[in-house]
């Protein structure tokens, strides 16, 4: 079993920052691969980032690339998505979530967290 908690987020303006933050707990939780998803209202959940707790290895969706970096404290547990130059489209739930599976960017991960959510006003 892996637990995730996420914090952060809110609301702000167009074009400024946000950061969130999930902490993952477990006995297995370093074997997967951490990412976060979002979704807003009336559409399905997509994929955001992800990152391997070995190494450095990352990806991203195209829509948040060179905007969002995603990073993980290991000695804190937590993986962190730096969000900046949000736009009104970028507000959403953001899901952190945990998978053993590299590179899949459906929905369809194992683990969750509770979401938090990010407003960016216009």
């Amino acid at each position: 079993q892996v637990q995730l908690v996420e914090s952060g987020g809110g609301l702000v303006q167009a074009g400024g920052s946000l950061r969130l933050a999930c902490e993952a707990s477990g006995r297995t939780f370093r074997r997967y691969v951490m990412g976060w998803f979002r979704q807003a209202p009336g559409k399905e959940r997509e994929f955001v980032a992800a990152i391997m707790w070995i190494g450095s290895t990352t990806y991203y969706a195209d829509s948040v690339k060179d905007r969002y970096t995603i990073s993980r404290d290991n000695a804190k547990n937590t993986v962190y998505l730096q969000m900046n130059s949000l736009k009104p489209e970028d507000t959403a739930v953001y899901y952190c979530a945990a998978d053993p599976r590299y590179g899949v960017t459906t929905p369809s991960w194992n683990y969750w967290g509770q979401g938090k959510q990010v407003t960016v006003s216009s």
